[in-house]
Parts: structure tokens; sequence; C-alpha cells
């Protein structure tokens, strides 16, 4: 997991919006179980869903199911193009040299678009394969956040070397970038393993579902999974209209309180990132992915959270817990943004009615057919 940025306001959410990558590496832990989750919920809910149909539910919650899937998924970036790049908690300049759309991995977070890359500056040895959840595209926006990000390690690292030895001259040491010896880029290594070691030691939290929730995932399971039925897309209202519908209504109740209105702007910008990096790496069903790859071709650049709507976003608080884990929230905020997701989810309820679905649409045979040609 990419460790970002401290000291920002409110709960820092969306700079901490990103999403677990395989567990032989950091960024480990999250490893595809919103399908496990969502049997536990029905469970829990007094639902009939058998343990077999459970595993089911967490087999089809995949990547990419094909190579011939790649035309039309399209992968974000191309062979030799310039991005940015997550290493440790900071953004570095990369080129990629290869793509690759990974499918039938055993961890589910291997799965999807991957890509090799040489990062400008460093020697070929740290040339590497990283998801596509560790990248960003080459902008000014990401540029402006590669800067935010180097000040605020330069300054946090000088501060504890000051603290820790009182020289100068190891601070300006701590704070270097990616430079300095074989012996410093072993240690930064070693020391990634180890707070990647935390992160894995951390407890989730828990976030509870309301009884109809827990319901709506199990019909939102049956389906997709067992009658082969889609979200019709794109919906309205889409994810981002309802987490601005959320901000209106939780905006009535605040008067006066600017610190409380930023943290409520940061906590549906935080909740609409975390939907599009997730969607396409963990929330969708092996059915749903034809489907995903056809909206990908047909909006282009436009942001899936325009177009998915309730139906994924729930899906999103299943999965909520272990990616929040895996940040440096310490516990007080933890807390606190767990009360605010459960905020959302009573939104929600209230308005089940305005926001889901009642009929999914049937797929074609054409659509059944190619998926079935995928597995």
């Amino acid at each position: 997991m990419v460790d970002l940025s401290d000291g920002v306001e409110g709960f820092g959410l969306t700079a901490r919006c990103t999403i677990p990558q395989a567990t032989t590496g950091p960024g480990s832990g999250a490893s595809g179980s919103a399908g496990g989750e969502v049997k536990s919920h029905a469970s829990e809910a007094g639902a009939s869903v058998s343990a077999s149909a459970g595993a089911s539910a967490g087999a089809t919650i995949a990547g990419p199911t094909s190579a011939a899937a790649v035309s039309t998924t399209g992968l974000t970036f191309v062979e030799g193009e310039r991005i940015l790049c997550f290493h440790g908690p900071l953004l570095y300049e990369a080129k990629v040299l290869k793509t690759e759309m990974r499918t039938g991995k055993s961890n589910l977070n291997d799965n999807g678009p991957h890509y090799f890359i040489h990062y400008k500056g460093w020697k070929q040895s740290w040339d590497e394969w990283v998801p596509e959840s560790r990248t960003l595209k080459f902008n000014d926006q990401n540029l402006k956040r590669q800067a935010d990000l180097n000040s605020l390690n330069s300054k946090k690292k000088a501060q504890q070397a000051a603290s820790s030895t009182g020289g100068a001259g190891d601070a300006k040491k701590s704070a270097d970038g990616i430079g300095g010896s074989a012996s410093d880029s072993k240690k930064r290594q070693r020391e990634a393993g180890e707070k990647e070691e935390e992160y894995l030691k951390r407890p989730e939290i828990k976030i509870p579902i309301p009884e109809s929730l827990k319901i709506q995932l199990v019909d939102d399971w049956e389906n997709v999974t067992k009658n082969q039925k889609l979200v019709s897309l794109p919906r309205t209202p889409n994810v981002n209209q309802i987490l601005k519908l959320f901000k209106e209504s939780a905006m009535k109740n605040i008067t006066n309180n600017t610190h409380q209105e930023d943290v409520l702007e940061e906590l549906v910008m935080g909740l609409k990132c975390y939907f599009d990096k997730a969607l396409g790496n963990i929330l969708l069903y092996r059915f749903e992915r034809q489907q995903y790859a056809e909206l990908k071709k047909k909006f282009g650049e436009k942001e899936m959270s325009e177009v998915y709507g309730a139906e994924h976003l729930l899906r999103l608080f299943v999965q909520l817990p272990q990616l929040i884990a895996h940040t440096n929230m310490d516990q007080e905020t933890i807390v606190t943004l767990k009360d605010s997701f459960v905020e959302v989810l009573k939104y929600m309820e209230a308005n089940a009615m305005q926001l889901f679905l009642q009929n999914y649409e049937n797929a074609t045979p054409t659509y059944i057919s190619f998926t079935k040609n995928l597995v």
C-alpha cells in the first residue's frame, strides 16, 4: 500500500486513495474478498446463500478475464508513455516499457492491467512490474500532487532526523530523494517491508451495513452471477450525484462551521476517488467485466463514478474496511471516518427506492456467449 501524506485537511481520505496490490509485495492486504463479505452479510440478514455460492461470488470478483478483452478494456497507458508512479510514499516520473493484462491469477489483486516501468534517473535494477493502482497520468494536476508529497515527506524526514541526531547534515541526508548509495536503497526496501508488516497487523474497522442494504447486496449478487443480468448503465443518479446529494443533505445539519464543511467535502471526494480506483480492480463480478470494457471504450476518459450508480457504490463499502486499514490514519481518525461511512449508508438506506434499480436488464445472448468464451 502506498503510504501517503500526513497533515492533510479532514481525514486525508483523498490523499490516501490507493488500492492495495499483490500480497507478495508492498501494498498487499485487500485480496478481493468482496464476494466473501457479500456471503457474510447475506448470512447475517438471514438470506439463503450457500457456502459454495459465496465462494463463487468471491471467485468472480477479478480482473479482466482474457486477452481478448484487452482491446476493449483498453489499458490506460501505452508502451513508451511517460507516467507518474508511486514508490513508497512518493511519486516518481517513469516510462512504460511493457504492458500486460493479467488474468487467471490465484491472488485476485494480481489480475488486471500491469505495466513494466523504468524510473527516470534510476538504474535498470529498479525496473519493475506495477499494477495500474500505483500509476497516474503525467499531467499538471498530478505533478502538483508529486511536489506536495515531496515537500511533506522532506519536512517529515528532516524533523525526524533533527530530533534523533540534532544534526542538520543528517536531516538533509534523510530528506534526500531516491539518490544515495546501494546500502541506502536496501535500507529503504527493508523499511518498506517492515511498514507493510505493520499494515498487515493492523485490525480492520467494522462498518455496520443496514439490514436492508445487506439484502440489496445479496440480490445484487444473485442478479449478476446467478441470473446473468446486468445493471443498466449509465445510471441516474450516478455515484458522483449520489455523493453530492448526500453532501447537500448533511450540510443542512451544519451551521457556520467551515471545518466540518471541509471535512465533509474531503469525505465525499475521498469516496469518489476510492470508487474510481477500485471499480475495475475489485468491485466487478466476472460477468460484468465485458460491460465495463465496453463502457470504458465508449466513454473514454470519463470517470466511472459518473457512469455507475448505487449498486456498485454499496459494494465499495464492503471493501473499505480493508482499504482503510492499509492507510497511515491514526485510530481516532479511523473511528471518526467509520462514523461518517455509517451516515452515508444511512442516507442510501433512507433513499433506497430512488437510488437502487428495481429491475436489472437481461444480458443479450451475444453478451452471454462472449463472457463464456472469456472464462
